[in-house]
């Protein structure tokens, strides 16, 4: 059995529910490293996601963020970003939402991206399209590159050879594109590219339940991903992104690679 795109919107918007409750309160913060925080409204949401599916859907696999794999029965997969932003959330910064996306043998199927703050849900089904709310949404036509507004993220790990890559990005894209921004959540990223708010999407180092649900959207709204290398295996270990319309995509790779 599968679950249909309505169900997932309900999810996320429930799970969603779940934030704004606890947004602007005193949080149990912990970090699970230096700069990485999860609060207790995390932990919150990815239970109510994970029971959700455990109860309906016992035999599906989940990638969570929290609490890890849970291993299931058949090639259906479900992958949850249960607070996408939590930097922002736990500083009061209205940037944030829920991620949920659904893949069977291995080919993503829906996905659902809810901002419970703006009440956005950025939702896509296979072969079917890419919606905000009930607007269909497309990737922006532009082709220049310097009229192109870029967005990326950056690595938790501040001494690593990936944050000195993504540092180096930054600058490149700052140069030769219209503006380079950094909102902190990867999935509303991706949503903003499919939506037409950005024009390009890169980062390394991100989590496949950042992005499972995102990359279906971009996709179904005209799109191009991949990985820095082009490559389209976006979710497989090393992950990276590269998100744009056609036009841009190529010329988003040349800028990345050209170092």
């Amino acid at each position: 059995m599968s679950p249909t795109l309505d169900e997932m919107k309900t999810i996320a918007r429930e799970a969603g529910e779940i934030l704004r409750a606890g947004y602007g309160q005193v949080h149990q913060v912990e970090m699970k490293s230096l700069i990485d925080p999860v609060t207790e409204t995390d932990k919150r949401s990815e239970e109510f996601i994970v029971s959700y599916i455990k109860k309906h859907y016992p035999d599906h696999s989940i990638v969570a963020e929290e609490s890890g794999v849970h291993q299931g029965s058949n090639g259906s997969c479900w992958y949850i970003d249960p607070l996408d932003g939590t930097v922002n959330f736990s500083h009061g910064v209205p940037i944030f939402c829920v991620s949920i996306a659904y893949a069977e043998d291995g080919v993503m199927k829906l996905g659902a991206v809810y901002d419970p703050m703006l009440d956005e849900m950025f939702s896509a089904e296979k072969g079917k399209g890419a919606w905000l709310n009930d607007r269909r949404i497309q990737v922006t036509e532009i082709s220049d590159l310097i009229r192109s507004l870029t967005v990326t993220g950056f690595p938790y790990d501040q001494k690593s050879a990936e944050m000195q890559q993504a540092l180096d990005l930054y600058r490149r894209f700052s140069l030769q594109a219209q503006a380079c921004r950094r909102f902190g959540s990867a999935a509303l990223d991706c949503c903003y590219v499919a939506a037409g708010r950005m024009d390009i999407y890169f980062e390394i180092t991100v989590n496949s339940y950042d992005i499972a649900a995102g990359i279906l959207l971009v996709e179904e709204a005209g799109g191009i991903t991949s990985k820095y290398d082009g490559s389209t295996d976006c979710l497989s270990k090393p992950i990276s992104i590269v998100a744009a319309n056609k036009h841009l995509h190529p010329q988003a790779l040349r800028v990345i690679q050209q170092g």
